[in-house]
């Protein structure tokens, strides 16, 4: 518990430092962006300074030299439009191939006024023209860093989120895994005794009916047990026929079901073999036929049909329950996941495990409606060996 309060508060640690951190760079940026553009308002008024100059003085060519034409001629970056009050236009840093284009001369104006204060250009205290200026590509850059900069710290902390997650789930399946074959261990001592007794009970003459039942129960303990251990390790596959295993699986759970379930079955004539473990995809039928009875409270119709498509085999198992929202399709097959008030949900967690990890199949809800029903669909692939 305590291990658990100190990661929870490391964990809020790092995000409070984290938002912090990324905080103080956005304003860092922000203030240096205000700076720049700040230092390019000074340089226009000093362009604009140096207009003035300029028209003071009678002969331009004897004055190519002086500082006021440096300052003009010194600006390389920045957009400008200079409107004269005679109405003439100057251009500088501009697109030439657009200038003669009127509309496209006023929208950059207007552009231009948005993004920084005009500057007025006076000679003897008359306005000789109103300078417009854009912002610099270097300052345009400037605009969409914090922005990548963001991008870059979201696409971290998601690459970091993932990289706990991962962790985190690994630990979890091997905390399950471990669980697993500990259970399988626990229930192999007493299973191991039931059997020795049965056969005592065998040489005391008791009624054979009682022992043929307790060999069943025995039976089915030890499947569990085998469930158990092969679901903590990696299953051997062999090539079954899936027809056989699937009706085993069928007969097993109809017989012990109630009479206001009607089961129906549909199988293709003849065998299809699939590389399966017995154990685990007797489990995997039995979730779902169990989840199906759930979902119909005991009373309703229940499907299990065997289809093919080329070397695709698609096992589906189809309820008149109380259907799944659309939004939960995914969600019922995580570890957890429940609706009933008794239930830890890992039945289907557990058999998407066996048929997507062991298995190498898909699993899915089909097709679900509520208050109608719900298809689950197994999809795997043919023993290639034995398609034909």
């Amino acid at each position: 518990m305590i291990l658990t309060k100190n990661s929870n508060a490391f964990r809020w640690i790092i995000i409070i430092a984290s938002f912090i951190i990324v905080s103080l760079i956005l304003w860092e940026t922000y203030k240096f962006f205000q700076h720049f553009k700040d230092e390019e308002r000074i340089k226009m008024e000093n362009w604009s300074f140096a207009q003035s100059d300029l028209l003071k003085t009678d002969n331009l060519n004897e004055d190519m030299g002086n500082l006021p034409l440096k300052v003009i001629t010194s600006n390389k970056t920045t957009p400008m439009i200079m409107v004269n009050v005679d109405g003439s236009i100057d251009f500088n840093n501009i697109n030439n191939k657009k200038i003669n284009d009127s509309i496209y001369v006023k929208k950059l104006i207007s552009k231009f006024e948005k993004e920084n204060r005009p500057i007025e250009v006076k000679f003897d205290g008359k306005l000789f023209s109103t300078l417009y200026y854009g912002n610099s590509p270097l300052l345009n850059k400037l605009i969409y860093y914090p922005f990548a900069l963001l991008l870059i710290i979201i696409l971290f902390i998601a690459l970091i989120y993932f990289f706990y997650k991962s962790s985190k789930n690994a630990t979890q399946n091997k905390l399950w895994s471990g669980m697993a074959k500990e259970t399988a261990h626990q229930i192999g001592t007493p299973l191991s005794s039931l059997i020795g007794w049965t056969e005592i009970l065998k040489t005391e003459h008791v009624n054979p009916d009682y022992i043929t039942e307790i060999e069943k129960d025995v039976d089915r303990l030890q499947t569990i047990t085998e469930r158990f251990s092969k679901i903590g390790s990696i299953p051997t596959l062999e090539p079954l026929d899936i027809i056989e295993e699937t009706i085993n699986s069928y007969d097993y759970l109809k017989s012990r079901s109630s009479n206001l379930i009607e089961f129906k079955i549909i199988v293709p004539e003849g065998n299809i073999f699939v590389n399966l473990n017995k154990q685990l995809y007797s489990w995997t039928i039995e979730n779902l036929v169990k989840n199906a009875i759930d979902a119909m409270k005991g009373r309703g119709k229940l499907t299990v049909e065997i289809s093919q498509l080329e070397n695709n085999i698609k096992v589906s198992v189809t309820d008149t329950g109380k259907g799944i929202q659309k939004k939960d399709f995914n969600r019922i097959f995580e570890p957890g996941y429940t609706t009933k008030k008794r239930g830890w949900g890992l039945g289907l967690s557990l058999t998407r495990r066996i048929i997507e990890d062991f298995h190498d199949g898909r699993i899915k809800v089909l097709q679900s409606e509520i208050d109608k029903g719900t298809t689950i669909q197994i999809v795997l692939k043919r023993a290639i060996d034995y398609a034909g």
